[in-house]
């Protein structure tokens, strides 16, 4: 592991951004919290692109404004500032290309996007309120517990028509949805960008997933606080990305919180670029809504490879490490690290592995191997290990080694697996060194 943590850190620098600073108090904007301030950060924006880049300096207030794009080689910095974004979803026109749940289709803006940049970032301290809530973005999901209730619109006929969509090949230029049509946009999406960071700010009350780079290269995430209890308001997922470092963060999401994705179905085969490279250190995630804390799938038909996730802390939580993919996904994940790291309170599984997910059937069997867990420590759950591959599409070489679990209801389940547990302890049972292939289950 330790070579390959080297190797991501060699590949992972922070971008350059020119030493010019723009105020966006400068370009108009009125930190009132009530006056529109989209104008202001757009022109702030357009002049330090076309000076060559630099940063744009948002001063403490409050800023309320629609979409925020950025352009190569600009920054935008808070100063104690609270930047609000508009809670109608009519000021997130017109379409952009993007990405829902690994589908690729022009819709509504994410708060903040930057499409094929490079250089960007998002620094300094302060809070970026994407004011998400049950009266407007998250109630889309169809769901009574997010304010749905009968006769009002929802994301489900327009799934299912992206999702039909893209199973029969229609082009991306012609899927078309935004208004008139219910499918949420990411809180941050950087799209086909290169030199990428996020650093300590706040974010809370996205739309969907909180930050969303896809087909990136060279992004950090750190010191960055997501709080955001919406629906699937996972926290950072990186799709399609090479070279990501996400350290020190600390989440309290509504969904899965650290999750590798890489396209789902026909549009992952197609765009076929996998999610590598990945290092996930010193977090924090902290959440009785988080279904998981370190999360592979189930949007990765293109592949993932190469991950690690390492001394991070998981509390209150479904699950900690969980690899889900089903053979209608397909796909491969393979050399996932989970080392050293620590969770207690756990509702569902301690580590899962599992590819029936969603009960979904197809012919792309996924292909799961080289996946090693150590010196994972845990207490209370409900379960501590379950692997559950395919017939035909066994998940392989599974390392289990100098890790204990107390306290869980149950120890293994384990089907269509070859997995070795060495020097571990779950609740009663002790395992020295034991190779287990086919079918087991231990309470």
């Amino acid at each position: 592991m330790e070579h390959l943590v080297e190797q991501i850190m060699t590949n992972i620098s922070e971008p350059e951004i020119p030493n010019r600073e723009f105020c966006v108090l400068d370009f108009g904007a009125i930190a009132d919290g009530e006056s529109d301030c989209t104008e202001a950060f757009r022109n702030a924006i357009e002049a330090a692109s076309d000076a060559g880049g630099g940063r744009i300096i948002v001063p403490k207030g409050v800023y309320l404004t629609g979409p925020i794009h950025l352009e190569s080689n600009v920054e935008l910095h808070l100063e104690d500032a609270l930047i609000k974004f508009h809670a109608d979803p009519g000021r997130f026109l017109p379409v952009v290309l993007t990405r829902f749940e690994g589908m690729e289709l022009y819709n509504y803006s994410p708060l903040v996007y930057a499409h094929a940049k490079k250089n960007v970032a998002i620094t300094g301290h302060g809070v970026l309120d994407g004011q998400a809530s049950e009266r407007n973005w998250w109630s889309w999901k169809g769901k009574e517990e997010f304010g749905w209730r009968p006769g009002m619109p929802q994301q489900g006929p327009d799934v299912a028509r992206l999702t039909e969509m893209v199973k029969n090949g229609v082009p991306v230029e012609k899927r078309i949805f935004g208004e008139g049509h219910f499918l949420r946009p990411s809180f941050i999406q950087f799209y086909q960008c290169k030199n990428v960071l996020l650093e300590g700010f706040e974010l809370t009350n996205s739309p969907m997933w909180c930050i969303h780079p896809v087909l990136c290269e060279n992004v950090i995430v750190r010191n960055v606080k997501i709080s955001s209890r919406g629906p699937n308001n996972d926290g950072v997922d990186p799709e399609s990305c090479r070279y990501v470092l996400i350290e020190n963060c600390f989440f309290d999401t509504g969904d899965d919180s650290i999750v590798i994705k890489s396209g789902r179905n026909e549009d992952g085969r197609r765009i076929n670029v996998p999610c590598e490279y990945v290092l996930a250190r010193n977090n924090t995630i902290l959440s009785q809504k988080s279904h998981g804390g370190f999360v592979v799938g189930s949007e990765m038909s293109g592949g993932a490879r190469k991950l690690v996730a390492t001394n991070n802390l998981f509390v209150n939580l479904e699950r900690v490490l969980r690899i889900k993919s089903n053979s209608r996904r397909g796909g491969f994940i393979e050399d996932v690290y989970f080392f050293d790291n620590l969770a207690m309170n756990v509702s569902e599984e301690f580590v899962v592995i599992h590819l029936d997910y969603d009960n979904e059937v197809g012919d792309f069997p996924p292909k799961v191997k080289n996946i090693f867990v150590k010196n994972l420590k845990g207490v209370r759950g409900k379960c501590g290990v379950v692997i559950k591959g395919l017939e035909g599409s066994k998940v392989v070489n599974v390392l289990l080694e100098n890790c204990v679990l107390e306290d869980v209801e149950r120890s293994l389940q384990l089907e269509h697996c070859e997995v070795r547990i060495k020097n571990c302890r779950i609740t009663s049972n002790f395992f020295s060194d034991m190779i287990f292939d086919g079918r087991l289950s231990l309470r």
